[in-house]
């Protein structure tokens, strides 16, 4: 394990969905920074391949199990997260999930169920965090996942994109309230990204869906883990309230057509639009 570059060498970090895609590839940048890694994840299991995989690679790591939907199991695995590490140094929030619905559908279940799931469990989240870190007297750094449709209109999935601009605005302030602190706390907003819920196409079905992607093709789930690295290194010392877009260029072209093509290939059907 090598990362003297980033100052993080036997810092205790926590990742929040950490069992797969952006979060594991999240957990084994931190891992080979020198950290020692506390994975969480919904799935006891997927937590724990990640933790085998840190460890065969010469890290540390612990396997956590918890819901973040739920605010009293959240704040009470990230204690024990905080106590197994002596102290969480660094965070990275990783969790988050869309619904796709035309704006004229959806109801307001899935509108409550992705603003829980993108927003205010990294409110519940980084509270906790925060107040562990004040505790230990230390400072620490944040990051959290946010998303290109939290900046552009979000065709399809009106509610995560509203989520996703309140992460965002959300982050600022709490970078602004916790510098006296010594907390930073920073936001990486992925384009397309292959993930475990979007994974590789059929080679002409990935051209159509990399077809408004000016680098011409989807990010990996590496391309996030470095960016959200930097922000928890000490590379990013002086930064902090910031939102790095990682998009391959997306949000420099139009969308609309792209946003269908993605909502189309997410939920393996086609919508249509509204009259």
């Amino acid at each position: 394990m090598t990362g003297n570059a980033f100052g993080l060498e036997a810092k205790g970090a926590l990742v929040l969905g950490g069992g797969q895609g952006m979060g594991e590839a999240t957990a084994m940048a931190l891992a080979r920074a020198g950290c020692r890694v506390a994975v969480l994840d919904y799935e006891l299991e997927r937590a724990s391949k990640v933790v085998s995989r840190i460890e065969a690679d010469g890290g540390t790591a612990i396997a956590l199990q918890g819901d973040a939907l739920d605010d009293a199991a959240l704040r009470a695995v990230i204690a024990d997260a905080d106590a197994r590490l002596d102290g969480i140094d660094v965070m990275a929030s990783i969790i988050g999930m869309a619904g796709w619905s035309r704006l004229s559908d959806m109801t307001a279940e899935t509108w409550d169920l992705d603003h829980r799931r993108n927003l205010r469990y990294f409110f519940v989240a980084a509270q906790a965090v925060a107040q562990h870190m004040n505790t230990h007297g230390r400072g620490g750094a944040m990051v959290c996942v946010g998303s290109v449709d939290g900046i552009r209109s979000a065709p399809y999935h009106a509610s995560y994109g509203a989520a996703k601009a309140g992460l965002i605005h959300l982050m600022k302030t709490m970078a602004f309230e916790w510098a006296p602190s010594g907390i930073r706390v920073n936001c990486v907003s992925p384009g397309s990204i292959v993930s475990p819920r979007i994974p590789l196409r059929e080679a002409e079905r990935e051209r159509e869906m990399s077809a408004g992607i000016p680098m011409g093709g989807r990010g990996s789930a590496e391309d996030i883990a470095k960016a959200a690295l930097f922000f928890l290194s000490d590379l990013a010392r002086y930064v902090t309230g910031q939102n790095l877009v990682v998009d391959g260029g997306l949000l420099t072209g139009s969308l609309f057509d792209y946003s269908r093509s993605l909502a189309e290939a997410s939920t393996g059907g086609t919508l249509g639009i509204p009259k």
